[in-house]
């Protein structure tokens, strides 16, 4: 095929922290030339927005009636991928400690799923040439309809040292806690809860280095675009 008229590709991945679904994604996206999107940086920036307006993350009902309010926008270069909330750029802010501990709570209500999968759909049916997107509940829930649907996993103690490494001079041990307890309140939201979609590919990255797990998934893309 023509890479003139490549049919635009949406790319679906999803998994639990630490994986490397965002190292993955982006770099999958800028070499085959699609859009990227971190659904969970949206996540991020309404629960960011929460606590930055003394919303109590106690109260899904309070939640609920302010889900709307903010204006969240992604932009999706996976060479410099942007984010803001209200024209604030929010890339920094939005990696505390105090939102990482707050997003779950936040994601489960349901007005704010509703709020960010519409906003995640319209970015998907956007993006001309295909696009990354990378979550929880991409394949199960936002585009159930993807043409490639992947499911990064890893042993729990090997995705703990990778973001340890990323959180710099993190206690490994306290890491593994908090990725454990954020899948488990992640996984059992009544609201599309992180999930394998039955006609996803599984890649186990334990063992993997990142560019191997790159490889895999630039593979399985560029066979789904021959067979289209």
């Amino acid at each position: 095929m023509e890479n003139g008229a490549a049919q635009p590709v949406i790319v679906a991945i999803d998994g639990p922290s630490g994986t490397g679904k965002s190292s993955t994604s982006k770099a999958v996206a800028a070499q085959l030339g699609l859009s990227y999107l971190d659904t969970g940086a949206q996540y991020r920036a309404i629960t960011w927005w929460m606590v930055n307006n003394e919303i109590d993350i106690e109260d899904p009902t309070a939640i609920a009636a302010v889900a709307g309010k903010p204006e969240i926008v992604s932009g999706t270069d996976p060479a410099g991928p942007t984010i803001t909330v209200d024209g604030t750029d929010v890339a920094g802010p939005i990696r505390t400690q105090e939102v990482t501990s707050q997003v779950s709570a936040v994601s489960a209500v349901p007005e704010v799923r509703a709020r960010i999968t519409e906003l995640q759909r319209s970015l998907a049916a956007a993006a001309e040439k295909g696009i990354v997107v990378e979550g929880r509940d991409i394949g199960t829930t936002v585009l159930p309809d993807a043409d490639l649907k992947i499911f990064l996993t890893a042993s729990a103690e090997a995705r703990a040292a990778r973001r340890s490494g990323e959180l710099k001079g993190a206690d490994v041990q306290a890491t593994r806690e908090a990725l454990v307890k954020r899948d488990a309140a992640d996984s059992s939201r009544k609201t599309s809860p992180l999930a394998k979609a039955d006609d996803a590919v599984e890649v186990d990255t334990t063992e993997l280095t990142l560019a191997q797990v790159i490889e895999c998934v630039v593979t399985l893309v560029e066979e789904k675009r021959v067979v289209r």
